[in-house]
């Protein structure tokens, strides 16, 4: 029983052992959990991983060998037909038939709107352009096209959508990941400022030669602390959604920022800064921290590094309530302008081409926003970005 799972995890690479499976069947053999995908995951996660770095393993190996039996939440079966959710449709307008759609106005209009729908839908739609459906022109439902829509599940296509009616779970970024290019290390090496702090271990060969020669010869040794690199440095990243295809990336970045920055601290975003950021996904409800409290806590002098595609609805900048995760009091260019204000140095790295920014609104409102301090996510950004930070 589940033997195979077992196996699925070791070459997933989570250290596990024949002690935790036996100690699963056990607690499956009493019964802890029954019939439900849900708790069978968090108790075998319980059992099986005794250290939390192992949790995004173990997801991915739990996915490979569970993928297709888990069933859709009884809420949301409840709140939307299945049927509603499948792709029938997936409509491609051409040129003409895109500029021709009217984007309702600003988010309250929106919200306004979407409002009716549910209370005048009685019925499944697709391929219209009103009611919540599929496909189509209509602002609300999924796999349609329209400027400016609720996305009803269902993956995302255009990265435009004003609110996101699912709750989706990101995954923490892998430090250990090796470089795929040691260049990058050698970038980020621009962004260094050397000082001597904390105990004197390591021997000053000049001071000691010249010590020695006044002391008439007789040695007299000098040790100075050893010289490490003291730029403090604040990582914000990008997860979910549209920056799932630069994870490997972002990984890598991160991997070097680590071994490079002896000071640094990392919090997680999406889409854009709001009040509230964290530093564990899997936690990322629960457990945040106020943004409030990171300008009350780290000096202005920490350089500051953003690292997103900054693809999104305009009104997730300039609106509230605008996020499409939750309802923010304070839009995000305000968060923004706040950093601006707190931290001496900020900059942008964006992994999307840099050949493209010019055409996404949401990116020229970012890159305006940082003082165009923004560097796309490639080594000669990477150089420039670092050497701005240096200054």
């Amino acid at each position: 029983m589940l033997i195979d799972f077992f196996f699925e995890l070791h070459r997933g690479k989570v250290p596990v052992s024949i002690r935790e499976y036996l100690d699963l069947l056990a607690a499956l053999q009493q019964r802890t959990v029954y019939a439900d995908m849900e708790q069978f995951y968090y108790l075998s996660r319980t059992v099986m991983v005794k250290d939390e770095k192992h949790f995004d393993k173990f997801d991915q190996a739990f996915k490979k060998y569970f993928d297709g039996l888990e069933v859709l939440d009884d809420m949301l079966d409840a709140m939307i037909p299945d049927d509603w959710l499948r792709k029938e449709i997936e409509k491609t307008l051409s040129k003409e038939e895109y500029e021709k759609l009217q984007q309702l106005g600003d988010l309250d209009k929106l919200m306004e709107e979407f409002k009716k729908r549910l209370e005048e839908q009685n019925k499944r739609h697709q391929g219209g352009n009103k009611m919540i459906g599929t496909g189509g022109t209509s602002p609300f439902g999924a796999y349609g096209q329209n400027p400016a829509g609720f996305r009803m599940a269902g993956p995302g296509r255009t990265g435009k959508a004003v609110k996101v009616w699912e709750k989706r779970q990101y995954r923490n970024l892998d430090d250990s990941v090796e470089l795929g290019v040691r260049n990058i290390k050698m970038a980020l090496r621009r962004l260094r400022k050397f000082t001597r702090e904390g105990m004197p271990d390591q021997l000053d060969i000049d001071d000691t030669i010249s010590s020695t020669a006044k002391n008439a010869g007789f040695l007299d040794i000098k040790m100075v602390p050893e010289r490490r690199n003291g730029v403090k440095v604040l990582l914000f990243f990008d997860v979910g959604g549209s920056m799932d295809p630069y994870v490997k990336t972002c990984e890598e970045l991160f991997s070097a920022c680590r071994a490079e920055f002896k000071h640094m601290e990392y919090y997680y975003f999406h889409n854009f800064l709001y009040e509230g950021v964290w530093r564990d996904n899997n936690r990322r409800w629960g457990d945040r921290t106020h943004t409030w409290d990171l300008l009350h806590t780290y000096s202005s002098d920490y350089r500051v590094i953003f690292v997103g595609d900054a693809t999104m609805s305009p009104y997730e900048i300039s609106s509230v309530g605008g996020s499409v995760e939750h309802w923010n009091e304070e839009t995000g260019e305000t968060w923004m302008r706040r950093i601006k204000d707190h931290f001496e140095k900020v900059i942008w790295l964006n992994p999307e081409p840099e050949s493209t920014w010019d055409y996404t609104t949401s990116l020229q409102w970012t890159r305006k926003l940082v003082d165009n301090k923004m560097y796309p996510l490639t080594l000669h950004g990477l150089e420039e970005g670092m050497r701005y930070l240096a200054r």
